[in-house]
C-alpha cells in the first residue's frame, strides 16, 4: 500500500509538471478560433485524455511502435500558431483534416526519417521555431488587453492582472528550484485566477453547466476537411516536432543508460504519428514529447515506466471529467495573456538557443536565418501580398510559417548542401 501511494504521488508529480502545457494549448487555440464555452470544455477534456493515451502508446515497446522510455507526451506549442491560422482561414474542420494527414505522413516516413534529418539541421529547425514563437506574441498581447475586440480592451485591471501574473511567474522561476520551478506557469495561472475571482471578473457558468462525466465522441467538431496549404503547414510542424522528439529520446536514453538504434527511433516516431492521428479523429491536438518531464525524471532519479503509465492513466481519467476541464476555461484572458508572454517567449528563446552555434558554424547561416525570418514575418504581417498568385502557389505563400520554413530548407540546401568551389577547397585543404 505504501509503494502504491508513492507510485501515485510520483505519477501525479508528472501530471502537474505537464498540466499547464497540456491545457493552455487548447485554451489558446479554442479561444482564438471562437469556440463556445461548451466546445472549449470538450476540447480541453479530450486533450487531457489524449495526452494520456499518447503517453501510454509511447512507453510501450512492441515490434511496431513505442520508444519504451519514461517519456510524457503533450500538445506541441509549435502547432499553436499554425492551428490558429488554419482555423481562421478554413475553419476548425480543416485543422483536424491537416492533423490526420500529418500523422499518416509521420508513420509513412518513420522508417526513413533518420535519413531526412539532414534537411532539418539546427539552422532550419531553429529558424522555424523562432518564426512560430515570434508570430505568436501578438496573440498573447491581445489577451493581455482582455481579448481582441473586448469592450474593456486595455483596461487597467486587465493590464494589472496580466503583468501581475507574468511577474509572479518570473519570481517563482527565479527563486524556486526543481519541481516548483517546473510548474511556475501553473502557479501563475492559479494565483492570477484566484485574484480575478476576488475582483469579481470570473464567470463560473461553464463549470456549473459542465457534466461530471462524458463519453468521448469521434469527430465532435464535424467531418474533417482537407486543404493543401493547411496539410503542408501541419506536416512541417510534425517534422519539426520529430526533430525535437529525437533530442528528447536521446536525452532519456542517456539518463536510463540505454543506447537507441534506428529501429527504436522508428518505433518512437510511429507512436507519435499514431497519437497525432488519434488526436485528429477525436478532435484533440498534435502531440510531442515534453522536455519538462525529462527534467523531472533526471531530478527525481526515478526512471520507471510504471510511474509514467500511472501518469498516463491519471490523464485519461481526468479527460472523462468535464467539470475539471471546465475549471481551466474560466481563466480570464488577461491572466492567460500574461502567462502566454512567458510561454511564447520561451518558444522564441528555444529557437534562438537552437540557432546559437549555427552562426559560428557558417557565415552563410546568417543569411539563411535573416531571409527566412524576414519572409516568415513579412507574409504573416501582409498575407494579402500574394493574393494574385495561382491557388496552387498560394498554399506556399499564404502562411508565414510555411513560407519562412520552406525558405530556410531551400537556402540551407543552396548554401550548405550543394557543392561549391569554397567547400571543395576547404575539403581538399582538410584532406591534405
Amino acid at each position: 500500500m505504501k509503494n502504491a501511494g508513492k507510485t501515485a504521488a510520483l505519477g501525479l508529480q508528472h501530471v502537474l509538471a505537464m498540466y499547464a502545457g497540456a491545457v493552455v494549448v487548447p485554451l489558446i487555440v479554442g479561444q482564438a478560433i471562437g469556440l463556445t464555452s461548451a466546445q472549449l470544455t470538450y476540447l480541453v477534456a479530450i486533450d487531457i485524455m489524449m495526452c494520456g493515451v499518447a503517453t501510454i502508446l509511447q512507453i510501450m515497446n512492441n515490434r511496431f511502435f513505442g520508444i519504451g522510455l519514461p517519456v510524457v507526451l503533450g500538445c506541441t506549442f509549435t502547432a499553436v500558431g499554425p492551428m490558429i491560422a488554419i482555423g481562421t482561414d478554413f475553419g476548425i474542420s480543416a485543422i483536424y483534416g491537416a492533423i490526420i494527414v500529418s500523422g499518416l505522413f509521420v508513420i509513412a516516413i518513420s522508417k526513413y526519417f533518420g535519413k531526412l534529418v539532414k534537411f532539418f539541421p539546427p539552422v532550419v529547425t531553429g529558424t522555424v521555431v523562432t518564426i512560430i514563437g515570434v508570430t505568436l506574441i501578438p496573440v498573447a498581447f491581445n489577451d493581455v488587453g482582455g481579448g481582441a475586440g473586448a469592450s474593456d480592451f486595455g483596461a487597467p485591471v486587465n493590464l494589472a492582472l496580466a503583468f501581475g501574473t507574468l511577474f509572479l511567474i518570473i519570481l517563482v522561476y527565479r527563486f524556486s528550484n526543481g519541481f516548483f520551478k517546473a510548474i511556475s506557469i501553473l502557479v501563475g495561472l492559479l494565483t492570477g485566477t484566484i485574484v480575478a475571482i476576488f475582483l469579481g471578473i470570473v464567470d463560473f457558468t461553464p463549470v456549473k453547466d459542465a457534466s461530471f462525466v462524458h463519453m468521448v465522441q469521434p469527430f465532435y467538431f464535424g467531418t474533417p476537411t482537407f486543404e493543401w496549404s493547411a496539410i503542408l503547414t501541419m506536416i512541417l510542424v510534425a517534422m519539426v516536432s520529430l526533430v525535437e522528439s529525437t533530442g528528447v529520446y536521446f536525452a532519456l536514453g542517456d539518463i536510463c543508460d540505454r543506447e537507441l538504434d534506428e529501429k527504436d527511433l522508428a518505433k518512437g516516431y510511429r507512436a507519435e504519428g499514431l497519437a497525432v492521428i488519434l488526436g485528429g479523429i477525436f478532435n484533440s491536438l498534435p502531440y510531442t514529447t515534453f522536455s519538462q518531464n525529462v527534467g523531472l525524471v533526471q531530478m527525481s532519479g526515478v526512471k520507471s515506466r510504471k510511474i509514467i503509465l500511472v501518469t498516463g492513466l491519471m490523464l485519461v481519467t481526468l479527460g472523462f471529467v468535464p467539470k475539471i476541464a471546465a475549471l481551466t476555461t474560466i481563466i480570464p484572458k488577461p491572466v492567460l495573456g500574461g502567462a502566454m508572454i512567458a510561454m511564447f517567449g520561451m518558444v522564441v528563446s528555444q529557437g534562438v538557443k537552437m540557432l546559437g552555434k549555427t552562426f559560428q558554424a557558417s557565415e552563410e547561416n546568417s543569411m539563411i536565418i535573416a531571409c527566412s525570418v524576414g519572409i516568415g514575418l513579412g507574409v504573416t504581417v501582409a498575407p494579402e501580398l500574394f493574393a494574385d498568385f495561382p491557388k496552387s502557389l498560394q498554399m506556399f505563400t499564404s502562411n508565414g510559417i510555411v513560407a519562412g520554413s520552406l525558405t530556410a530548407i531551400i537556402l540551407n540546401i543552396i548554401f550548405n548542401m550543394l557543392p561549391s568551389k569554397k567547400r571543395k577547397a576547404d575539403q581538399l585543404a582538410n584532406h591534405q
